[in-house]
């Protein structure tokens, strides 16, 4: 078959791997952490940079880890290794032994390319120099770095309009970079700065930002240490943050208590075994959840409706002593409103949509009822649903409630996926600036930037998918394998006259492209950094608001890898003919930059000296502190509507998550051992009375589709398997399972996709 005939795989191949199944597990970590751990590091990376890298990620002087945005510890920090075994796989996918040259590009197309999996697309090695493809061209060949950025500074100077032009960025980006990322596009005039962050917190920012005054966290790493009980929803810390596990063991030897609410039993969850402690491994870890809710998909509001119905009634029946009034009535707005829905709630409807007993909810408001430190941790299982905003309001009413904000141990934890998705927000990466962060950023830099508001992920699909948007540029990450709708975002994506990808190893992005494309290999988060003779550092934010630096340890693998500092300065350079910014300045010395950011954001004041001290500062929070900077002044409590879940008979709630072995859309490799799958991504955990149902067995093939305002999807060829999961639920993973996401089924407010509650059909496959 000719080239031409071939088309490009948009979706992970539907092929089978091999798939082992033992059933989930019920403890985490301990010896298995090491051995994967160990095995990761001797696989992909040379020994010495192996050892050279774990002795220095995430210690004070080092270098922030690649993957989840977990505090680092104010004090003292294991000398043994501040890291998780997901973070030794991060740094081995980033610093693996292997190169990716030109070579690879000649001898295969982007067809052939397209064939491999996720996976393998992530080992073929480091990026080592810049690649073009051409119009109409079959392979990516090498192109100069001026040649490159006088192709992009073109296809940007002819568009009709800057608002034809979208800039991605992924969580992964230093403040540094994003900083002068969106420096650039600004002066280039559009805010279309889409980011990762519409596809995972925006929900908990929008939330925040009208309840308690600010879009992030409210906790510190010690207050989780201090909380009395830590409610942990929709969350599963074991796989995607698993230093926080370390941090919940110690609430719990604290004498804390922890609630978990999630549709699956996750091992992490149940019992934590910390490698470094001899004690620990001797007995086999710790319990961690005393109190399991296995809640169905997005029954979170009418959990926490029920909830707070069983505290109104106990508070009445027991003396008016179990609500903090005294906060209430000094510290928010609303409460009347409230209060009185709730008494009103349609009790049995809570409990049928959220799929618990009465007695369960009871046993969680005896937990908290007589408790003042109260932490709620929450992730993706809370955001990624069409009411997800209120999901988050829900939670702040429960913890406002108690008054429980604003005071040691207690308050919101949105717990962050992406390193530095927290700072590039601060930084300014967003599509909806305020005025306030515009007019500073103006008059640092005399230019003069838009107000129009930009596009988000969603919009900015919908732009390239109708020819309104013409060039794509992504500063890291994996768009198509990160965005829902598959097929339709592919389709958006070969619409663009140029796609660009800044990255460090090839991705399914690579591959379904523009009509023209370029990948711009740049520097990780491990290698050193070196301007104009200098070596320099960047610094991150992590999911509790502390911002320290990061500097590389290692060499680079090519040296025509540039900085994502430098692409951006050369870049503007090539576009912006009468800047009057000094680009090279900024870009020869990193100082230069945190000076401008400490004249335009607040918080960030003697930036330079601050962040030279052993382990960061933190930055301003209103809520932390008990005030909040809402428009009246006070914490909102919000009336919430009980949230639509209908599905038909045949129909069942699929949600996205991750395997053990994946961070975001990068796959380590394709074991999910918490969850006793092994060598396989293709498959659907099913409640067995649904198997049953159905007429399935254990293995069964088979094929996914999704029903969404007319539009039929389909994902073909997945292993059913016999998993405890509430019945008409099931989990799929992604990026295998998002060509059933629809493009048009998103949070009302933050559009984040719904990607983890949509309505699909299982039918018997082949």
């Amino acid at each position: 078959m000719s080239e031409s005939n071939k088309e490009i795989k948009v979706q992970p191949p539907e092929k089978f791997t091999g798939l082992k199944f033992d059933g989930p597990k019920e403890s985490s970590v301990g010896k298995a952490a090491i051995g994967s751990a160990m095995g990761q590091m001797a696989k992909y990376m040379k020994p010495a940079d192996a050892i050279k890298l774990s002795l220095k990620i995430n210690q004070k002087g080092g270098f922030d880890c690649p993957g989840c945005a977990w505090p680092d510890p104010d004090d003292d920090r294991s000398s043994i290794g501040e890291y998780c075994e997901n973070g030794i796989k991060a740094i081995a996918e980033e610093a693996q032994k292997k190169a990716l040259t030109s070579e690879f590009f000649s001898k295969y197309s982007v067809q052939e390319i397209s064939e491999l999996s996720d996976f393998e697309m992530g080992k073929t090695g480091r990026l080592t120099e810049p690649m073009f493809l051409d119009e109409g061209s079959s392979h990516y060949k090498s192109i100069s770095w001026t040649e490159a950025f006088q192709l992009i500074a073109r296809e940007l100077n002819q568009l009709n309009s800057p608002d034809e032009a979208l800039f991605y960025t992924s969580g992964r980006t230093s403040n540094e970079a994003a900083y002068l990322y969106q420096l650039f596009v600004r002066a280039y005039g559009t805010n279309n700065l889409p980011d990762c962050s519409n596809m995972c917190h925006e929900s908990s920012g929008v939330a925040l930002s009208e309840t308690v005054g600010i879009g992030k966290g409210s906790v510190t790493l010690q207050d989780i240490h201090e909380a009395e009980v830590l409610i942990i929803m929709g969350q599963n810390p074991g796989t995607n943050h698993p230093r926080m596990l370390s941090a919940i063991e110690k609430c719990k030897v604290n004498g804390g208590k922890v609630i978990s609410v999630n549709p699956l039993p996750e091992a992490g969850l149940i019992k934590y075994t910390d490698p470094q402690s001899p004690k620990r491994m001797l007995t086999n870890g710790i319990k961690i959840t005393d109190l399991f809710l296995p809640i169905k998909i997005n029954g979170d509001v009418a959990f926490l409706k029920a909830l707070m119905y069983e505290l109104h009634k106990m508070d009445i029946d027991q003396g008016g002593d179990l609500i903090d009034y005294d906060f209430i009535e000094k510290h928010t707005n609303g409460y009347e409103d409230f209060i009185k829905a709730i008494s009103q709630i349609d009790y049995m409807a809570c409990l049928k949509q959220c799929g618990l007993e009465a007695k369960d909810v009871r046993a969680a408001a005896k937990m908290i009822a007589r408790k003042e430190k109260i932490i709620v941790c929450w992730a993706m299982g809370l955001t990624q649903h069409e009411n997800g905003v209120d999901n988050i309001k829900e939670v702040v009413n429960l913890l406002l409630m108690k008054g429980a904000i604003g005071k040691p141990g207690a308050g919101t934890c949105p717990v962050r996926g992406h390193s530095n998705v927290q700072g590039d927000r601060t930084m300014g990466i967003w599509e909806a600036p305020k005025d306030s962060f515009l007019d500073k950023l103006d008059e640092v830099h005399g230019i003069k930037s838009p107000r129009a508001h930009g596009l988000a992920v969603v919009p900015a699909i919908n732009a390239m998918h109708e020819g309104k948007a013409k060039v794509f540029f992504a500063m890291g990450g994996n768009f198509l394998s990160a965005t829902p709708d598959t097929d339709f975002t592919a389709k958006a994506l070969q619409n663009c006259n140029l796609t660009v990808h800044v990255s460090t190893k090839l991705n399914r992005s690579h591959v379904v492209h523009g009509k023209k494309a370029l990948i711009l290999p740049c520097l990780g988060r491990t290698d050193k950094d070196i301007q104009n003779g200098q070596e320099q550092f960047v610094s991150c934010e992590n999911s509790m608001g502390v911002v320290q630096s990061s500097q590389g340890v290692l060499s680079p693998p090519s040296k025509h890898l540039l900085s994502e500092v430098r692409i951006v300065a050369e870049l503007a350079k090539a576009t912006l003919k009468n800047s009057k910014i000094d680009w090279e300045g900024l870009a020869s010395n990193y100082d230069n930059i945190r000076a401008a950011i400490e004249k335009v954001i607040p918080g960030f004041e003697q930036y330079n000296e601050k962040v030279r001290k052993p382990g960061g500062f933190y930055l301003p929070n209103g809520a932390r502190e008990g005030k909040f900077n809402t428009t009246s002044g006070k914490a909102e409590f919000t009336v919430i509507d009980l949230p639509k879940h209908e599905l038909a008979e045949d129909e069942f709630v699929m949600m996205t998550i991750r395997s053990h072995d994946q961070y975001n859309t990068t796959i380590y490799g394709l074991n999910d051992r918490y969850r006793g799958i092994y060598n396989e991504r293709r498959v659907v955990m099913m409640n067995e009375e649904d198997m049953r149902d159905k007429g399935f067995k254990k293995a069964d093939v088979v094929n996914l589709t999704s029903h969404f305002n007319g539009v039929k999807r389909r994902a073909n060829q997945f292993i059913v398997l016999p998993y405890p999961i509430p019945r008409t639920n099931v989990a799929t993973y992604f990026p295998e399972a998002n060509a059933l996401v629809p493009i048009d089924s998103f949070s009302r407010k933050s559009m984040t996709p719904a990607s983890k509650m949509v309505r699909i059909k299982i039918e018997k496959g082949e």
